[in-house]
């Protein structure tokens, strides 16, 4: 359990970033950043993710005068393509289907900033994820739910019909769900 006398401030719209927060037992309060998630061509994937994190916290900071701020942001990569949120259900039906049988990375870059101190720690998770052959109705059925709209990837592991997609994953669960619990966990102990 994180005990913090600074106030911890997670800077996300992410529902499922809020509820894996509040598996490590922190309080915290919640609030939401508009950032145009801008994917550059030619970039790695841990430049786009730190890049992001690090915007958001930009901003979120402005907002904080005092305390522990927490940015994040996930992507999905397969054959060295960086595929974000879908557009619309056309995108969505193109990504299932791109993701279909196939192994994709997923990378999340977080920051963390004390304001009080004026230090920061970023980091990164990547995780291999393989998807079963996806059928076209099973696309639909998904994509008819309305879930896969906020997620890059058009997917999410928890909490919902994506996970059947998943055959199997190589590395750390909880960073296709939005934050690297451990390593976020051990950052904020160092930060603190």
């Amino acid at each position: 359990m994180i005990k913090s006398i600074l106030p911890i401030y997670l800077a996300s719209k992410s529902p499922r970033r809020r509820k894996l927060l509040k598996q490590l037992g922190i309080s915290f309060k919640s609030f939401t950043i508009e950032l145009n998630e801008e994917i550059l061509d030619g970039e790695h994937p841990i430049q786009t993710v730190r890049r992001l994190a690090e915007h958001k916290s930009f901003l979120a900071v402005k907002k904080i005068k005092k305390g522990i701020v927490i940015t994040a942001d996930t992507i999905v990569v397969l054959n060295n393509e960086i595929i974000g949120k879908p557009k619309n259900r056309k995108d969505a039906f193109q990504i299932l289907s791109k993701l279909s049988g196939k192994t994709h990375q997923v990378y999340t870059g977080f920051v963390i900033v004390n304001t009080v101190r004026g230090t920061k720690i970023s980091g990164y998770e990547r995780t291999l994820v393989t998807f079963k052959r996806l059928s076209k109705k099973e696309i639909d059925d998904y994509i008819n739910t309305g879930s896969p709209m906020d997620k890059a990837g058009a997917y999410g592991i928890q909490d919902d019909f994506g996970a059947v997609f998943v055959k199997k994953i190589n590395g750390c669960y909880y960073n296709v769900v939005g934050l690297p619990l451990a390593k976020l966990y051990n950052s904020l102990m160092e930060i603190l």
